[in-house]
């Protein structure tokens, strides 16, 4: 079975649902794990880390959680599944740049995966939709706990587990949620709320991480400090800023159909004209723009079913989505006209926006 054919269709995967999924896309939860007198696989040489792969893919794969799960060594994956998988949120784009010596594992429902040979020698995560920050943690410290009793961690009595990176000592585990914000960004609120969520000793990130842009309006806010502070402090400090940066959203939008409502229908409903129109079209503008009409779906400016469709075309028009359904290499222009033909066909089922009276 090829991972293509392992992994949920787009309409499948976009369409999961959670509590709070209007502002909170998903929850994830990650930790950070190596093995006792092992070299971190960024300083170890080519046969050490495929001994560790040897050990580490075995154990991981005899988890109950990952009965009927797809596992594969990271050279045996194409430039294109690397990019899908990525696109998906499944795997880093570190880890889609490794090659023989490192590995994947990933759950039926993709609800958890372990990188293994990442920057640590595991890199677990469990990711849900909507905002379920203690149930993600629940899943993963359950696997956490099944593999420690299999595996020699590393660990230290001063310092708690040891990671590759210092910035992960300790509990290893980065939580973080991410947010679909298109009011705060035009209601110009946003970086002021990113400053304050800063002040407070989290992060916030673009789509795909760090140093990456906040396209299509979605950041991802989580943890920094991993050392000095259990898990559940963690989590109840994300928690609490998460409910924050949602009421913030929630007020933007409300302003913004009181004091800005032409504003805000002008952007709208250029967007869809755009997106339902154009002839070429960048990734980056498509995902911006049906940014917007996802908010206009929140705010009802659309039919309930163009949900579908927009939350659809936020991950098919992706690069590697849309290369993936054609066998011949497709150059960035080729792309920008697909994409548009994709976008084109299926936005004529959806009717224009109705701006409120």
């Amino acid at each position: 079975m090829t991972i293509h054919e392992f992994l949920a269709p787009p309409a499948e995967a976009m369409h999961r649902r959670g509590p709070r999924d209007v502002i909170v896309m998903s929850s994830r939860v990650r930790l950070a794990r190596n093995l006792a007198g092992v070299p971190f696989p960024g300083s170890a040489k080519k046969p050490a880390r495929l001994q560790a792969l040897q050990v580490l893919r075995p154990a991981v794969e005899a988890l109950p959680a990952m009965a009927d799960a797809f596992s594969v060594a990271m050279d045996e994956l194409s430039p294109l599944d690397k990019q899908i998988l990525v696109e998906r949120h499944l795997i880093s784009r570190e880890h889609a740049a490794r090659g023989p010596g490192s590995g994947l594992v990933v759950n039926r429902s993709e609800t958890l995966c372990v990188m293994i040979n990442e920057e640590d020698h595991l890199r677990m995560q469990s990711i849900l939709p909507g905002l379920q920050l203690r149930e993600t943690w629940a899943t993963l410290d359950a696997v956490d706990t099944q593999l420690e009793r299999r595996l020699d961690y590393a660990f230290s009595d001063q310092f708690g587990y040891l990671t590759a990176c210092p910035t992960n000592l300790g509990t290893g585990i980065r939580v973080s949620a991410m947010l679909h914000l298109p009011g705060l960004v035009l209601d110009e609120q946003i970086n002021p709320i990113i400053q304050s969520v800063n002040k407070l000793g989290l992060a916030v990130r673009g789509l795909y991480g760090e140093g990456t842009e906040a396209l299509g309006n979605v950041f991802q806010v989580s943890n920094q400090m991993t050392l000095g502070e259990a898990e559940p402090a963690i989590l109840e400090r994300l928690e609490k800023v998460v409910a924050q940066i949602i009421e913030h959203e929630e007020n933007a939008r409300a302003r913004l159909l009181e004091k800005k409502a032409k504003m805000l229908f002008n952007h709208i409903g250029r967007a869809f004209g755009i997106l339902a129109n154009a002839h070429s079209i960048s990734s980056k503008e498509t995902m911006n723009l049906l940014s917007l009409m996802r908010l206009g779906v929140d705010l009802e400016l659309f039919e309930p079913a163009a949900r579908a469709v927009a939350d659809e075309l936020f991950l098919t028009t992706q690069p590697g989505h849309l290369q993936q359904q054609h066998s011949e290499k497709l150059s960035t222009e080729d792309r920008d006209y697909l994409r548009a033909d994709m976008l084109r066909e299926r936005l004529l089922a959806v009717s224009r926006p109705k701006p409120r009276a």
